[in-house]
């Protein structure tokens, strides 16, 4: 009993769990990528972890002020024995200055696999400290752990992050959908946009909506997220990339159908009489230009200029229903004249 309780206090004060014991065939097949930064908690705390994955519990164990989680480091080590990997969420962070330190505090929640293949969730806090860099002598003291309190969660992995932790201070939720739609786009236009657009300092934060909708089968009411990307911005046309979370949590990016157009001017000048405008087939794009959400009519537009004075143009309207994004009007000002006089040449969106 007494080994027991004092596992039970190693585990919720480094914030990890003790799991039945691990073979060293599970512990040799462990392939968890190393994570050694202190550059900032977030970080510290993901190499704990790392540490913790990898079975190199002596790295995790450094990770810690003074003030250490056992009473030894056999301890400490033999506390996390079949500890086979432990998943972590990190939540936004508190700070607070104090006598040449900074504080800081930040919600963490943990999901660790056990041997059976079961997994058991934790949730609390963690505070840190960084001694100030200015006026330190060797040896040198980075950020480090000072403390960590985690209990046994109820809650689901992605729902057990605290939204608060000392003093009843809140703490700025994480929009871990946006974070996913970020990674996204990195990784899909990572080199195809602006780069003083997407990461420099022209950058712009990403509109995100929130769409509540029933569909035709289901009345029950459902949440999607909407993100929209700048990615490229020219002298009178901007591009954008859109995302969509699913109702697994994970985010995709949106294609968009428009129509395939034949258009026919007198003698094949453009600047001449514009003859016909022709759907010959669908196409697929990802990108849209100058493109926004309208809230109110759960309306996708897009309005793309053919030259600078607006009179030639492309205007697009993708209508959310039953869980997606539909074509259903699509007008053409195709004439070079000077003149904004589009026509219609697809509606969905109309009665008969």
């Amino acid at each position: 009993m007494k080994e027991m309780l004092a596992r039970t206090f190693v585990a919720l004060f480094s914030g990890c769990v003790m799991i039945p014991a691990v073979s060293s065939q599970a512990a040799a097949q462990t392939d968890a990528p190393y994570i050694d930064d202190r550059s900032d908690p977030a970080a510290l705390i993901r190499s704990l972890y790392s540490a913790i994955n990898r079975h190199e519990y002596a790295r995790a164990w450094d990770y810690f002020g003074e003030t250490k989680p056992a009473a030894d480091f056999e301890s400490f080590a033999k506390g996390y024995e079949g500890t086979v990997s432990v998943d972590v969420e990190t939540g936004g962070v508190l700070e607070e200055g104090a006598a040449g330190s900074i504080y800081y505090t930040l919600p963490v929640a943990i999901r660790a696999e056990q041997e059976d293949g079961s997994h058991k969730v934790f949730a609390g806090c963690y505070t840190l400290r960084q001694l100030s860099a200015q006026t330190q002598e060797p040896p040198f003291r980075p950020l480090h752990i000072e403390k960590g309190a985690l209990e046994p969660s109820t809650s689901d992995f992605d729902k057990a992050l605290p939204s608060s932790c000392e003093d009843g201070q809140m703490v700025p939720e994480r929009d871990t959908l946006l974070e996913k739609a970020r990674v996204v786009f990195a990784a899909n236009y990572g080199d195809r946009c602006d780069a003083a657009l997407t990461s420099g300092d022209e950058a712009q934060e990403p509109s995100a909506y929130t769409i509540r909708y029933s569909t035709k089968t289901d009345d029950a009411e459902r949440q999607a997220r909407l993100f929209r990307f700048l990615c490229m911005r020219g002298a009178y046309n901007e591009t954008f990339a859109f995302f969509i979370s699913d109702e697994d949590g994970g985010v995709r990016q949106l294609q968009f159908s428009e129509p395939d157009l034949d258009i026919h001017y007198a003698n094949n000048d453009p600047e001449g009489e514009l003859e016909a405008v022709n759907v010959i087939g669908y196409t697929v794009t990802d990108e849209l230009v100058n493109a926004d959400y309208d809230e109110t009519s759960h309306m996708i537009v897009s309005h793309a200029k053919w030259r600078g004075v607006g009179d030639a143009s492309s205007t697009a309207t993708w209508l959310f229903r039953n869980g997606r994004f539909g074509l259903v009007q699509y007008d053409v000002d195709a004439s070079y004249d000077g003149q904004i006089n589009p026509e219609t040449v697809l509606d969905y969106n109309s009665a008969p």
